[in-house]
């Protein structure tokens, strides 16, 4: 199965209690929107350590553009119900590229129609 990562899990995994993350989020079929990656690499209060494993990831995941169609699947969605702009747009990602999205904020996604959502904490 071919993912779109969430942020969350990207940063979940750089904490060795979560290891059994590192499979997935280094999975190089896998990929990850821009927005992930403003969102991971962004942080103000990174650590270089962290900072060096993110940019690893991403050398490995194919990053996925926000494009137009993106832009406008996410405001679409932001019409239809709450979502900040950061999850709008990663479920854009997902539906405009046809992706399974894997978080663990279930919540925040299982009520969009057409999205399959993947939480490898519950697996």
């Amino acid at each position: 199965m071919t993912y779109l990562l969430d942020s969350n899990l990207l940063i979940y995994s750089a904490d060795a209690a979560n290891a059994f993350l590192r499979p997935l989020v280094s999975n190089a079929d896998n990929y990850v929107s821009a927005i992930t990656q403003v969102e991971t690499l962004g942080y103000h209060r990174l650590s270089a350590t962290d900072k060096l494993y993110f940019q690893s990831l991403f050398a490995l995941l194919g990053i996925l553009p926000v494009t137009p169609a993106v832009i406008g699947r996410a405001v679409a969605l932001r019409q239809q119900r709450r979502l900040s702009l950061g999850d709008a747009l990663i479920a854009a990602t997902a539906l405009e590229f046809g992706l399974d999205l894997a978080t663990r904020n279930v919540a925040d996604f299982a009520p969009i129609g057409g999205l399959q959502v993947f939480d490898p904490f519950a697996a």
